[in-house]
């Protein structure tokens, strides 16, 4: 028996690599077309499908969202990364849960970069950075292109909700004087 490899049922996130590796396999695409749809390399990849490492929540919505997974399958991985659970209270000993706590602080933007492809979206908030033509990724938002739909028609109600209503137009008693 060969000591150098680890057993890869005993990778702490095996379970979760394997569904990963399912749906990439199901799609029929290669390690490469996928660490490149979501823009990490290969051996990350490799890593997160071995189960040997866990991608953090922003790589794990962008894989999820490549692979179109649909509602069940999402939320079926974001337990297995250790995420979130409906059995909080029965976390093993083998991991390690952090809450950090919320940042409420607001980004202001003056640039949108927008991704497409057939899986969804990503949207870079750029600022400017005021020194020649430099600009920086203020936020990165990734989601399906349903979503996206969604957040549409979320802002323009929002929008037209906050439209001034035009105020009805007062004539002055000078004008009415003209006007008998």
């Amino acid at each position: 028996m060969n000591m150098g490899n680890k057993d890869t049922h005993q990778q702490p996130f095996y379970r979760l690599g394997s569904q990963l590796k399912k749906l990439r396999e199901l799609k029929r695409e290669s390690m490469a077309e996928v660490s490149g749809a979501v823009e990490i390399d290969s051996d990350t990849l490799s890593a997160f499908e071995s189960g040997s490492e866990r991608p953090s929540e922003d790589i794990l919505l962008l894989l999820i969202s490549h692979f179109a997974a649909k509602e069940d399958i999402a939320s079926k991985l974001w337990e297995l990364a250790g995420y979130f659970s409906d059995q909080s209270d029965q976390v093993s000993d083998s991991q390690t849960v952090t809450f950090l706590p919320s940042d409420n602080r607001i980004i202001y933007t003056d640039m949108l970069h927008v991704i497409v492809n057939d899986y969804g979206l990503v949207m870079n908030f750029m600022q400017s950075t005021g020194s020649g033509n430099q600009n920086v990724v203020a936020a990165r938002v990734g989601m399906s292109k349903e979503h996206a739909k969604s957040v549409i028609e979320v802002l323009q109600k929002t929008l037209a909700q906050q439209e001034p209503k035009s105020l009805p137009s007062r004539t002055s008693k000078s004008d009415k004087q003209i006007k008998n």
